[in-house]
């Protein structure tokens, strides 16, 4: 690892001296400086992670020189030298937001301490400025794709209901997006200090999954070497996600019920309940009224979770939103493999009307596999490698929802052009697309 840079400011060249090499002895990498400007001119051109200086200089003084350093760079934590009992000065630096002073004479070990505590004050800031630049990356609302109707509405509401405490439930295809969904609710509410904690609820045995959330004791079963806090136990002040929830025991569930009634969970092995604040936010594939009417899952507990009901749509019902996605991954896997591609027409054709059964998870998967197989920098449709549907399909049609979306499509183009009289200028028009898209659909098609 580097070490950590300090510059020394001193007028008096051996006291400079005597600073530095304490300060090297303690592992840190020093420069000194004879004077506030020169101090200033080292900063513009090396980074340094913390700056020790005199406080009573010619010309440029320490305070002076501290004001200037926080105006380039605020959070850089200037620690400053004082002479032995001048307590005035030391509070007159402390208010002008020096980190600490030190008195001279001062000790070795508590210089170096200081300086430790500023430098580890400064990576933290750094670490937490650059946790929160990913974070609000990740979840501001222009990185969440919402161009359809649908979409929009959806961040409405999420920005709506992310401040209460009311349990949510997020019921949506497999690869809607549901997790995300439940990180924007944590992210937009007040406890977003506090730990977001996904737990996928069909990944764990019955079992384990009742250790995995409400903890256990040391000795409770065999292999529990240790005591454990649970899911809930971590999460508290937080938000808890629970996904799969539909996949849970019936057995299970009544256990689930009485912590969310209750507040509080019993490890297993344990005799004192623990009390937990949580924000419970579930997520399922599956139509849980149907699973209560077939007694797999208890609608007491249902109405507990669904407080607030969120339903994700399936991308193939807001295909507004297809092509803003596909750009966003493939700027995003491109960037990856060093690459600037963009999709062909026929290409971006051929994702608007496919079936998307995996929905947002599958497109993503689609495009990154198209970044890995393209050959140059435009990605054609042979890239894509689109399966067909394998959703279910109505007993009227046979084939693929493709196949179906196909003869649909098909068969309006045939109509308008008739309407048309052949007119394709004014068939594309009719239809809302580019002359050229309607070429290659007609092409695609085989509509002479």
């Amino acid at each position: 690892m580097m070490k950590p840079r300090i510059l020394i400011v001193d007028d008096e060249e051996r006291m400079a001296n005597v600073v530095a090499m304490a300060l090297r002895r303690g592992g840190f990498d020093c420069e000194c400086c004879a004077s506030g400007e020169e101090a200033l001119r080292a900063l513009a051109e090396r980074p340094v992670d913390a700056v020790v200086t005199d406080r009573k200089m010619p010309g440029m003084d320490g305070l002076e020189l501290l004001a200037r350093i926080h105006e380039r760079s605020p959070d850089l934590p200037v620690i400053m030298l004082t002479a032995y009992g001048d307590v005035p000065s030391a509070v007159q630096a402390m208010r002008a937001g020096a980190f600490d002073y030190v008195s001279k004479p001062f000790d070795n070990d508590e210089l170096r301490a200081l300086v430790a505590r500023a430098c580890e004050m400064r990576r933290l800031e750094r670490e937490n400025r650059w946790l929160r630049q990913e974070v609000d990356a990740r979840y501001r609302p222009d990185s969440f794709i919402a161009e359809s109707p649908a979409g929009r509405a959806l961040l409405e509401l999420v920005r709506r209901i992310a401040p209460s405490r009311a349990s949510v439930l997020i019921q949506g295809e497999s690869g809607t997006g549901k997790e995300r969904i439940a990180r924007l609710l944590h992210y937009w509410s007040d406890r977003v200090g506090k730990p977001f904690i996904a737990v996928n609820c069909k990944a764990f045995a019955e079992g384990v999954l009742e250790s995995e959330l409400f903890g256990h004791e040391k000795g409770a079963f065999t292999g529990a070497v240790a005591t454990r806090a649970g899911c809930f136990e971590r999460a508290n002040g937080g938000t808890l996600f629970l996904d799969e929830i539909g996949e849970v025991s019936v057995d299970f569930q009544a256990k689930l019920l009485r912590v969310l009634q209750d507040a509080e969970v019993l490890r297993v092995g344990g005799v004192e309940p623990r009390a937990v604040d949580v924000r419970i936010v579930a997520a399922t594939n599956r139509v849980l009224r149907d699973e209560i009417a077939a007694e797999r899952f208890r609608e007491d507990l249902f109405f507990r979770l669904n407080v607030i009901p969120v339903r994700l749509l399936p991308l193939r019902e807001r295909r507004e939103d297809i092509l803003p996605l596909a750009h966003e991954f493939l700027a995003s896997h491109g960037r990856e493999s060093g690459r600037r591609l963009q999709l062909s027409s026929v290409s971006a054709d051929a994702l608007q009307t496919h079936g998307w059964s995996g929905n947002v998870r599958e497109l993503e998967n689609v495009i990154q596999r198209a970044v890995v197989l393209s050959r140059g920098e435009t990605i054609e449709p042979e890239d894509l490698l689109l399966e067909p549907d394998l959703r279910p399909t109505s007993a009227v049609e046979s084939g693929t929802l493709q196949e179906s979306l196909d003869r649909a499509a098909a068969e309006k183009i045939r109509v308008v052009l008739e309407q048309a009289r052949g007119n394709r200028g004014e068939a594309a028009a009719r239809l809302g697309i580019e002359r050229t898209t309607l070429y290659r659909m007609m092409k695609r098609f085989g509509i002479d």
